[in-house]
């Protein structure tokens, strides 16, 4: 009796497994589907006729246009041109993608198995630049170090310019995966006049 319900339960068992691994290879199938129509559709996309190509271009514009000097392009703008909807981040890859087009495209000619959207290219693109940066930092370090603790020492009291901030917020929003233009449109949204005057009023006191 003993031997019957082990025999019952190891098939049990087997036949579980099997209907797991069956469950994987349908997803896995259907994955790949996904993911060979993704690809066509980036093609699609990134042709000199496509979507993003065509959003970027747009975007490129409007911002040539801007006021400002960031060449920020406002809500209204964006709203005023119906691109207010278009998901953000995609408006920050297709601008992206179109002022570094040449870049871009020579890099997709030269992939094997194409890519699935503009973020999966702005990745690849990033590790391969960082990779081909690695060893000549590595030689560069050596030679400035003692120069970094010289100007660690003369740079105390200085106060950073714009460029530094920038290229701190840049470095850090690529680190962090953070949209550049969240950033910018938090900024704009910051009160600078207000803050500035309840500065001057503590100074003062």
């Amino acid at each position: 009796m003993a031997k019957s319900k082990k025999s019952a339960s190891a098939k049990q068992v087997g036949t579980t497994l099997q209907a797991l691994v069956a469950e994987g290879n349908a997803l896995l199938e259907i994955w790949n589907k996904r993911q060979t129509a993704q690809r066509k559709l980036f093609t699609a996309d990134t042709k000199a006729d496509g979507f993003d190509t065509r959003l970027g271009k747009l975007l490129q514009e409007l911002k040539a246009q801007s006021p400002l000097d960031s060449g920020q392009i406002s809500r209204q703008t964006l709203a005023t041109y119906k691109v207010d909807k278009i998901d953000r981040r995609r408006r920050s890859e297709a601008l992206w993608f179109v002022e570094n087009e040449v870049a871009c495209r020579d890099f997709i000619q030269k992939s094997k198995k194409g890519y699935t959207s503009l973020s999966a290219l702005q990745k690849a693109m990033y590790k391969a630049s960082k990779e081909a940066d690695t060893p000549t930092e590595a030689k560069a370090s050596k030679g400035k170090s003692s120069a970094k603790a010289e100007k660690k020492v003369s740079d105390v009291g200085q106060k950073p310019s714009k460029d530094d901030i920038v290229q701190s917020i840049i470095k850090a929003c690529q680190y962090s995966g953070i949209d550049l233009l969240d950033i910018a449109e938090a900024l704009m949204e910051i009160d600078t006049v207000s803050e500035a005057e309840e500065t001057e009023t503590k100074v003062a006191a």
